[in-house]
């Protein structure tokens, strides 16, 4: 990859030589050789979506009302680092209540309230790979509207988890997904893509929406991510990391912390 600057550079030198080379662009080829992981990748994969998993499940039975969304934040950004990742694979996402609504919000001082749903969104960089997953957690009985939301979206998931296999176009898999979601009365409210790949990078192709068309391979590694935001309400995330195989998927994510609703 090269700057601006020292491609200038380059031709230039080119030039100054009387050289016959050419500089070409290779727009795409790094992605598209990044795609379809190697098992040695498939296996760092593992390792670091293991790391998280384990981190993962210490916050969960810690989490309680009265705790900050940027207090449990630090804690999942300093368990990962502590249990031997390089990094977190991005800033880690903790979002309560009203918070939840935004899909990308950012950790803030609000407190966690009893009945309230709480997004959580995490990841780890070990060994150069990155894992990603999302579980919302909710304290004690919620209200009837979260318990709906929760289930449409944890159908939606197993539906389009179902439904990955090699040969099947990426849009395919994140229009079954949209339509339960749509056909539950939350269309709406479902503003993202499915998914994307991990791997080096946490978002890579290929990726899961309504523009997407790119026919799945064996090995790729995708997430399978749906969810529901409702403005002034709170929201549902559930996101599993899954391997793509020849008949289905394989799901790679092993924290089982999901509701019976």
């Amino acid at each position: 990859v090269l700057t601006h600057q020292k491609y200038g550079e380059i031709e230039r030198a080119l030039g100054t030589a009387h050289a016959d080379g050419v500089l070409v662009g290779i727009d795409g080829l790094v992605e598209k050789l990044r795609l379809v992981k190697e098992p040695e990748e498939i296996d760092k994969i593992r390792a670091a979506i293991a790391l998280t998993d384990s981190v993962f499940d210490t916050i969960w039975e810690n989490l309680r009302p009265g705790r900050s969304e940027r207090e449990v934040a630090w804690e999942i950004e300093s368990g990962i680092r502590m249990a031997g990742a390089q990094a977190v694979s991005f800033p880690p996402i903790v979002a309560a209540g009203p918070n939840a609504a935004l899909p990308h919000a950012a950790p803030s001082e609000r407190l966690i309230a009893p009945g309230e749903s709480v997004i959580l969104d995490v990841g780890a960089r070990l060994n150069l790979y990155c894992s990603d997953m999302t579980r919302t957690w909710v304290d004690g009985e919620p209200p009837p509207r979260l318990r709906e939301i929760y289930r449409v979206v944890r159908e939606a998931q197993l539906a389009a988890q179902d439904a990955i296999r090699a040969g099947r176009d990426s849009h395919e898999i994140d229009a079954i997904a949209r339509k339960l979601i749509q056909d539950a009365g939350y269309g709406d409210h479902f503003g993202h893509g499915l998914g994307h790949g991990v791997g080096l990078a946490v978002h890579e192709k290929p990726g899961f929406g309504k523009q997407s068309r790119m026919v799945l391979e064996e090995n790729m590694v995708v997430t399978v991510e749906p969810g529901i935001y409702l403005p002034g309400f709170g929201g549902v995330r559930l996101e599993n990391m899954v391997r793509v195989t020849a008949t289905g998927c394989e799901v790679l994510t092993g924290t089982d912390r999901f509701y019976p609703w």
